[in-house]
C-alpha cells in the first residue's frame, strides 16, 4: 500500500514539475495574442509559403509529431494508468462543479468587458456603444441562472455577429471559442447533449480549433510579434526571432491539437496550455488576464474532466498531426486568399 502512494505522490511531482518547466521555458509570448499589444492588419500579404515551409518548421513538427505518438503509446502503460488515476483524484471533488465554473468564470468575464468598457468579447474588438456594454453585463446577469443561462449563450452569439459587421468575417476566424461558449451554456442551459457530444466536448474542441488558427498566424505573420519581442527582450531566451516565431506556433499547434485527442493527452496538454497562458499574465498584465480568463476556465474544465473514451490506435497519432497541420495552413491561407485575394 505504501510503495502505491509513494508511486502516486510520485506521479503528481512529475505533473506538477512538468507545469513548471512549460510554464518558465516554454515561449509565454505565444499565449499572450498579439493583436493586444501590437499594430497589425489582417488584409495584409501573409508570409509566403516557400518561407513558412523551412527546415527548422519541418524538422519542428516532426519532433512534435513523434511526441505525440510517444504519448499515445504511454498513455496504455502502466505509467499512463497511474498519472491517469492521479489525475482523477485531483480532479474529482470539483468534476461534479464544472459547470458553476464556467458560469461563474463567464460571469467574471463579461463584468470585466463591462468595467473595460471598450471592447466587444476580446480586447481588439473596439466599440463606443453604451448598449453593447450594459448588454455584456446583462450576459454575465443571465449567468446566474440555469434558465437564463441559454440567453446569455444567444446573447455571446450576438456579440460575434457585431464583431463580423465591424471587423470582417475572417478576423472573427480567430474566436470560434466564443461561438463554441455561447453552444456550451446553450446546451447546459437546456441539458442536452446532441450526437452524444456533452457541453464540455464542444467547448474543448472550440478551444483546440481556435488554437490551431492561432499557431498558423505565427507562422503567417511573425512580424507582427516582433515589436512585442522588443520590448520584452527575455521572451525570446536569445533565440532568432524568426525561428521563436516558427518553434512558437509548433508549440501551440501540437498543444492544440493534443485537446481534441486521447483522456490523457488532452488533459496534460490542458495543464500545460494553462500554465502557459498564466504565465503570461504576469508578463502582460490585466487586458491579458481578462482576454484569456474564459480559455483559462475552459482548460480547467478539460483538466478536470474525468471522462473515458476510447483510445485512438496510437500509429494514427502522426498521421492525424500532419493531416490537422495541412487542414489548419490551407484553411488559413485559403480563407485569406478568399477574402483579401493576393494582397
Amino acid at each position: 500500500m505504501r510503495q502505491v502512494s509513494h508511486r502516486r505522490w510520485g506521479v503528481v511531482s512529475l505533473v506538477a514539475g512538468g507545469v513548471g518547466f512549460g510554464s518558465l521555458v516554454l515561449p509565454s509570448e505565444a499565449w499572450a495574442h498579439v493583436k493586444w499589444f501590437a499594430p497589425f492588419n489582417v488584409a495584409s500579404a501573409l508570409r509566403p509559403l516557400e518561407l513558412v515551409l523551412s527546415f527548422n518548421f519541418w524538422a519542428l513538427n516532426a519532433l512534435a509529431a513523434a511526441l505525440l505518438w510517444g504519448a499515445c503509446i504511454l498513455e496504455r502503460t502502466p505509467v499512463g494508468a497511474a498519472l491517469t488515476q492521479t489525475l482523477d483524484r485531483v480532479s474529482e471533488l470539483l468534476w461534479a462543479r464544472t459547470e458553476e465554473i464556467m458560469r461563474a468564470c463567464g460571469a467574471v468575464f463579461f463584468v470585466a468587458l463591462w468595467v473595460l468598457g471598450t471592447a466587444i468579447l476580446t480586447p481588439e474588438l473596439k466599440t463606443s456603444s453604451e448598449w453593447i456594454h450594459w448588454f455584456q453585463l446583462a450576459i454575465a446577469a443571465g449567468l446566474f441562472w440555469r434558465r437564463t443561462m441559454v440567453l446569455s449563450g444567444l446573447g455571446i452569439v450576438v456579440l460575434y455577429g457585431i464583431g463580423v459587421a465591424g471587423y470582417g468575417v475572417f478576423h472573427l476566424l480567430d474566436y470560434p471559442i466564443f461561438l463554441a461558449l455561447a453552444a456550451y451554456y446553450i446546451l447546459a442551459g437546456l441539458e442536452l447533449k446532441p450526437f452524444g457530444w456533452r457541453p464540455v466536448d464542444v467547448v474543448r474542441w472550440g478551444a483546440g480549433i481556435t488554437l490551431c488558427w492561432a499557431s498558423v498566424e505565427k507562422w503567417a505573420y511573425p512580424q507582427w510579434t516582433y515589436p512585442v519581442l522588443q520590448q520584452h527582450p527575455r521572451l525570446a531566451m536569445g533565440w532568432d526571432p524568426s525561428l521563436y516565431m516558427t518553434a512558437a506556433g509548433v508549440i501551440e499547434f501540437a498543444l492544440a491539437l493534443g485537446l481534441l485527442w486521447t483522456p490523457m493527452i488532452r488533459r496534460l496538454s490542458a495543464i500545460l496550455l494553462g500554465a502557459m497562458f498564466i504565465s503570461a499574465i504576469f508578463e502582460f498584465g490585466k487586458i491579458d488576464a481578462i482576454g484569456h480568463l474564459m480559455i483559462i476556465a475552459i482548460l480547467v474544465a478539460v483538466i478536470l474532466d474525468g471522462e473515458k473514451s476510447l483510445p485512438k490506435k496510437h500509429y494514427f497519432a502522426p498521421v492525424a498531426y500532419a493531416f490537422g497541420l495541412a487542414c489548419a495552413i490551407g484553411a488559413y491561407y485559403g480563407f485569406h486568399f478568399a477574402f483579401y485575394g493576393n494582397s
